[in-house]
């Protein structure tokens, strides 16, 4: 596959839907522990509107049967932005502390500022180096902490409770959720022929927000999360039947990075999302290397849907999110424009 002389258009979305039969895989339970649901989504969207870039969906001549979420085009170069706008708006507080491997703390730096919040990111040992310098270029105090991103997310939480700042965190919270369910309702509305949505899948925002933005469909759309083949941590969660912690791993999609499926998030995926994919960094350098040859420099994490939807294959039309494109270059124009 070549991706060469590619233009980007923005995508039509008058697409004919395809029912591919496929009903909901055996992953999906009861709602019992779901806090959330497709109302939070909605009003998340409303809140954080004056706050975030509607991206558009567009297509590449070398991915026929793709429509990529442009996400790397949002303010602050990720999705992020979407739940950490949702949850500082909401909150009200005006001393924030987060674990973040990069985009997040980025989105909660980028919005801080405006609203007069002060902010702390703890980042673990081997998070981007780049990425710290322009979270602390937009004025936040960057905390490195020793260990994985398990140990960050505690150091946090301890960070939080001995200073009274309110706790953030990256992906399990039910307002950064909502909020990155955003992405979800804007993909059925501007797709309404899409037959699947490929996730990344970290801390698992994205994929349950995508999840909530799904409940209310009236037609079969299936969701599936993509994660690294070394951080499984959903999909050894499914078969677990509850959160378990795995040990730190190295990936070449740095945000992709941890350990933990989320007390939250986990209930949302398990009820909803039909199937989960693992990809090899081989085949995430692939995919990005794919779509910057096409003209959309997303980072490693940020192909890492589109690794997982030419791995795995798809009938009809599937939406793919580029979740992020905060690599260096992107960065050092950043830092520098501050």
């Amino acid at each position: 596959m070549t991706a060469a002389g590619t233009r980007l258009v923005h995508a039509d979305t008058g697409l004919g839907h395809t029912d591919t039969g496929l009903g909901h895989a055996g992953l999906r339970l009861g709602p019992a522990d779901v806090r959330l649901g497709h109302a939070d989504v909605l009003a998340a969207a409303e809140r954080i509107a004056p706050y975030i870039r509607r991206t558009p969906l567009l297509t590449a001549g070398s991915l026929p049967g793709v429509l990529l979420k442009a996400e790397h085009l949002q303010h602050s170069g990720s999705f992020k932005l979407r739940g950490a706008a949702n949850a500082l708006l909401a909150l009200g507080a005006y001393d924030i502390v987060t674990g973040s491997s990069g985009n997040h703390g980025l989105a909660v730096a980028a919005l801080a500022g405006p609203l007069g919040i002060r902010v702390t990111v703890v980042m673990a040992a081997g998070a981007s180096e780049a990425k710290a310098r322009a979270v602390a270029a937009l004025g936040a105090r960057v905390i490195r902490s020793g260990g994985g991103v398990a140990e960050r997310d505690r150091y946090a939480r301890d960070f939080a409770e001995r200073t009274g700042a309110v706790l953030v965190p990256s992906s399990d919270h039910e307002l950064v959720a909502a909020g990155q369910g955003t992405v979800g309702l804007e993909i059925f509305e501007d797709a309404p022929g899409a037959d699947t949505v490929f996730v990344p899948t970290g801390g698992g925002g994205l994929l349950g927000g995508v999840c909530l933005a799904a409940t209310d469909l009236t037609r079969p759309v299936r969701i599936v999360g993509v994660e690294p083949a070394g951080t499984r941590r959903y999909a050894r969660a499914l078969a677990a039947g509850h959160p378990v912690e795995l040990p730190p791993s190295d990936t070449v999609a740095d945000g992709l990075r941890g350990q933990r499926a989320g007390e939250v998030l986990f209930p949302v995926i398990r009820q909803r999302v039909d199937e989960l994919v693992g990809v090899t960094d081989e085949a995430i350098v692939q995919a990005t290397g794919l779509l910057h040859a096409a003209g959309i420099p997303a980072e490693p994490s940020g192909a890492v849907a589109l690794a997982g939807a030419l791995h795995r294959g798809f009938d009809g039309t599937a939406a793919v999110i580029v979740s992020g494109g905060n690599g260096p270059a992107a960065l050092s124009a950043r830092t520098v424009a501050l």
